[in-house]
């Protein structure tokens, strides 16, 4: 299903829990501008989440995404695991894709990037994902959004247990 600039899909899941015992570091968001932006609204402290990104060890079966997303013609497939614990909220942005542009040299073609969240785990209560100002909850493991390089969206965790993704990254 296609809208607004992203889609969902679905992809049989393959995957054990290995991703929960993975090295996730936080990181600082990206977007000073967008930091600052949100410190005005309220947004004092914004726990965006833990990543796992390819600089460090990912699961045994992460190729098998990266096969998958090839066969979809999208190049230089980076991966990054994510944690969302408790309380942890990214309120509206879209993504700036500054590491991946300097690593594949794409500045001027970012409008040919492409995002996609995979669900590692059925839906809880409280985990939140707005995209396009389309509310996403009750998924399923498996379950795929993916969207334009520029699309809006927000992520939070409001739930009692971490929510689980993984974040795939291409260019077409």
């Amino acid at each position: 299903m296609e809208t607004q600039g992203y889609k969902r899909y679905r992809i049989d899941p393959f995957w054990n829990d290995e991703y929960k015992s993975l090295t996730y570091i936080r990181e600082q968001f990206n977007d000073d501008k967008k930091l600052a932006e949100w410190a005005t609204i309220g947004y004092q402290n914004v726990a965006t989440g833990y990543m796992c990104d390819m600089r460090s060890p990912q699961p045994s079966w992460n190729d098998s995404f990266v096969k998958l997303f090839t066969a979809k013609r999208w190049k230089n497939i980076g991966t990054s695991y994510y944690r969302m614990d408790a309380g942890a909220i990214l309120p509206m942005h879209r993504d700036l894709y500054k590491k991946y542009v300097q690593l594949f040299d794409l500045q001027g073609q970012e409008q040919h990037i492409r995002r996609a969240i995979v669900f590692l785990e059925d839906w809880s209560s409280g985990h939140y994902l707005e995209i396009a100002h389309d509310v996403i909850i009750h998924w399923r493991a498996g379950d795929v959004v993916e969207w334009a390089y520029d699309t809006p969206h927000m992520a939070a965790n409001i739930g009692m247990i971490p929510r689980y993704t993984l974040q795939i990254t291409g260019h077409k």
